[in-house]
């Protein structure tokens, strides 16, 4: 099972670089959670802990606005998400909504801190990677600001989830 979550990891943005013995360490204390369908990993404005990689389901990141749930995007297996939890002490900064039962690998502040005890360079190589993910989002939200403000049609249209924040 460890071979397998190392060979996932290593196929995602932030840990491809990353040798498998780094990796092995940064997941031993790494617990799996379990989310079942309809649940939630966070919600926004819930104090950010760590970050998660999605092992098996997916998920739908949502913001609040006026009272409404707005879709942000769909993660699946083998995608991560709540990395900003590593570089900041800001809290979360949407709500994430399992779709299908899931299992995600938890990350926190303190799995780093002691790969960097352990690895300094390996540590690097993956805060370095987190900036460059957390950068490349930023690209397309800029983009997307752009085009919105310049009255460009967005693609593909955003789609309101209509519950209602509270839920």
């Amino acid at each position: 099972m460890l071979a397998a979550r190392i060979e996932l990891m290593q196929q995602m943005p932030i840990f491809g670089a990353i040798d498998a013995t780094a990796l092995e360490f940064l997941l031993e204390p790494a617990p799996v959670i379990e989310v079942a369908a309809g649940d939630y990993f966070c919600r926004e404005g819930d104090m950010a802990d760590c970050m998660y990689v999605l092992e098996r389901g997916s998920v739908t990141i949502m913001k609040s606005w006026e009272g409404r749930q707005l879709l942000l995007r769909q993660l699946g297996k083998g995608d991560c998400f709540g990395e900003m939890a590593l570089l900041d002490l800001f809290p979360r900064s949407a709500s994430i909504r399992a779709d299908e039962d899931c299992s995600a690998i938890r990350i926190t502040p303190d799995n780093l801190l002691r790969l960097f005890e352990h690895d300094a360079v390996q540590f690097a190589l993956i805060q370095m990677n987190i900036g460059r993910e957390i950068s490349r989002r930023l690209r397309v939200t800029d983009d997307q600001l752009f085009r919105a403000r310049m009255g460009e049609t967005l693609e593909p249209p955003q789609p309101l989830i209509t519950r209602p924040a509270a839920l």
